[in-house]
């Protein structure tokens, strides 16, 4: 597919470079000395004890609040892997999935939050339609190794 300025995979590319570039910004902008000594998942457990739905309430306490130091490691560290991997499209559909797990889980988390179902929705359905439509056979290391080949 040809459009005017790019092809359908380049213009997949632009999409997905970009949603790497939401998932930097999002690892960036955490302030990292709060995050990593425990704001982050003290947040979030303020949220998930504060929950509609008593499976997230469970699951976090279940999962999250045993390993926070981890868990704020493993989230803030998760964004940036996303981030770069996306952008260089590396491991592409591996990224693509994860970030669309993750970006289920902040969702489910923050259900309450408009704001915030708004931008995770958003993402979910640019890591949806980036897996679906193989956006890494353009401007991505996959195509260039040849992984993941259609």
């Amino acid at each position: 597919m040809h459009t005017i300025w790019l092809s359908g995979a380049e213009w997949l590319a632009v999409l997905r470079i970009g949603l790497g570039l939401w998932w930097l910004e999002s690892w960036r902008h955490k302030d990292k000395k709060s995050w990593f000594a425990g704001g982050g998942i003290t947040w979030a457990a303020g949220i998930a004890a504060a929950h509609r739905w008593p499976a997230v309430r469970t699951s976090f306490e279940r999962f999250v609040a045993p390993h926070p130091r981890l868990m704020a490691y493993l989230v803030a560290y998760a964004e940036l892997a996303l981030g770069l991997g996306l952008i260089v499209g590396f491991l592409t559909p591996i990224a693509l999935v994860a970030g669309a797990v993750l970006n289920l889980i902040y969702l489910l988390l923050m259900i309450h939050d408009w704001a915030e179902q708004g931008q995770n929705l958003m993402m979910g359905l640019i890591s949806v339609t980036g897996l679906l439509a193989v956006s890494w056979q353009s401007w991505s290391l996959d195509s260039a190794l040849g992984l993941f080949l259609r």
